[in-house]
């Protein structure tokens, strides 16, 4: 836990007692803080009170004596309209917070050049941010992962010289990160996402900006206007700008020649690193995930030797286009964490023959966006409540059956892959969310996994979770 010492002796109302809020709230009491916490959920209230933490409702206290008010953030803060606490604390001249600010705070007040790296974008931030830390750790370096991924923030370990912090940032966290100031800050890309949250893709824009806005280093993907802007305005501000990109060459920054990554700075031009033979890396977005990586390594000081090293051993996020498995020339892939068809398009542009298990619970306009990958479709294995639809959608352009059941869609899927004469996937990339026949995209994954692990002759490439099923 990171104790919030720059709280000290000081009134502090939070909003959200879920389990980041719950986090920062005991953050803050081991900093010495006066806390009142509420939640609109009386069971959050309850935990929070069995912990030790003051309970309040935020309605009935004196907001003149609150120094600081921490909101949760998955609370609206702007739209569709601000939460009632918004309401209260800008009416009394309170400043909003999230947890990240307080770390940002505790790192200046206690280690100020300590490394810390922090990501954003709409898509890859998780992938870049766990290949960072990796990285990192497996050049032997004291390692902080956390933030929009994995722990929150203010559970990792306290701010310290030598110790590195790779930190993930959605768009409601910067929101709520007024001085935020990262060694090096990552900016991927920008596409529409969260709009009833920000209302406007500008004002979406103009909050993940901050990030790289306040960073020593910003590293920028240029492949979308937004990005390119904001790097150039960035730099016109007399900031440090590596920009990145997955589809162009550039006179200057990172950029993907196929699965190479290529460095071009004063006029020279060099390769950095090679994904090709990196199973965890494939894909262009994975190239504009490993330039983002490599630039923020650079800039703390990692070596090219270092990072070339943590690429090649990097075991890839899990459910994310995930090798789990191979039984001779077939490959099993995990990529549950695809919840939308936007999401599962990387994974299919990564392979070329692909038994793709798809279906749950259907999102708007289903996989229509992804038919020109269906080329690349030997067979679909349909699951859960989209499986109908989807075989609409595919019609006579690829062999599908009606598996509905993900245990029979691995089985079946294993077999076919097993009797094709060329190498081949098996890929759980569903398209869809979960919740018709799983918790949650994790524990479909894992269930994955242990399907996989059942089938006789495999040689799992991963440990196999317990339970998962």
């Amino acid at each position: 836990m990171i104790p919030a010492t720059t709280f000290k002796g000081k009134r502090v109302a939070l909003f959200g007692l879920g389990g980041s809020g719950l986090a920062t709230a005991q953050a803050l009491l081991a900093g010495g803080a006066d806390v009142i916490a509420w939640d609109d959920n009386p069971d959050s209230v309850t935990r929070a009170a069995s912990v030790g933490i003051s309970t309040g409702d935020l309605r009935q206290i004196d907001w003149s004596q609150v120094s600081s008010f921490v909101l949760s953030p998955g609370v609206p803060l702007t739209h569709p309209k601000p939460h009632w606490t918004v309401a209260l604390a800008r009416a009394s001249g309170v400043e909003i917070i999230g947890d990240v600010e307080i770390f940002v705070r505790e790192r200046r007040a206690h280690a100020p050049s300590c490394p810390f790296i922090a990501i954003t974008g709409t898509n890859g931030k998780s992938t870049t941010t766990a290949l960072i830390a990796h990285i990192l750790s497996s050049s032997g370096r004291d390692t902080q992962l956390g933030g929009n991924i994995g722990r929150a923030v203010l559970t990792l370990d306290p701010p310290k010289d030598g110790r590195y912090f790779v930190v993930e940032c959605s768009s409601y966290q910067i929101d709520l990160a007024p001085t935020l100031n990262p060694t090096a800050g990552i900016l991927l890309n920008l596409t529409p996402d969260h709009l009833d949250r920000h209302g406007t893709m500008q004002h979406y824009a103009e909050v993940k900006e901050r990030l790289v806005a306040g960073a020593g280093t910003a590293i920028v993907g240029i492949d979308d206007s937004y990005c390119e802007l904001i790097g150039d305005r960035i730099e016109r501000g007399g900031h440090k700008v590596i920009r990145i990109s997955k589809r162009q060459p550039l006179a200057d920054g990172l950029y993907a020649e196929g699965s190479t990554i290529m460095l071009a700075e004063q006029g020279k031009t060099s390769m950095l690193a090679e994904l090709g033979g990196i199973q965890t890396l494939k894909g262009s977005h994975n190239a504009q995930n490993a330039a983002a990586a490599i630039g923020a390594c650079l800039a703390v000081g990692v070596s090219v030797a270092e990072i070339r090293a943590g690429l090649e051993s990097f075991p890839g996020l899990n459910h994310r286009m995930q090798p789990v498995g191979r039984r001779r020339q077939v490959l099993f892939v995990n990529d549950s964490k695809a919840t939308n068809a936007d999401a599962a398009a990387p994974a299919l542009s990564s392979y070329e023959r692909i038994y793709w298990i798809a279906g749950g619970l259907p999102k708007e306009g289903g996989i229509a966006s992804l038919a020109p990958l269906f080329p690349r479709i030997v067979k679909a294995y349909l699951i859960g409540e989209a499986a109908s639809a989807f075989a609409a959608q595919l019609g006579d352009r690829v062999a599908f059956e009606i598996s509905d059941r993900l245990d029979r869609a691995v089985a079946h899927a294993a077999q076919d892959a097993d009797e094709d004469t060329e190498g081949s996937v098996v890929m759980l990339s569903p398209a869809c969310a979960s919740f018709d026949q799983y918790k949650n995209f994790e524990v479909r994954g894992e269930a994955f996994v242990a399907h996989v692990a059942e089938l006789d002759g495999v040689t799992m490439l991963i440990d196999v979770p317990t339970g998962g099923r």
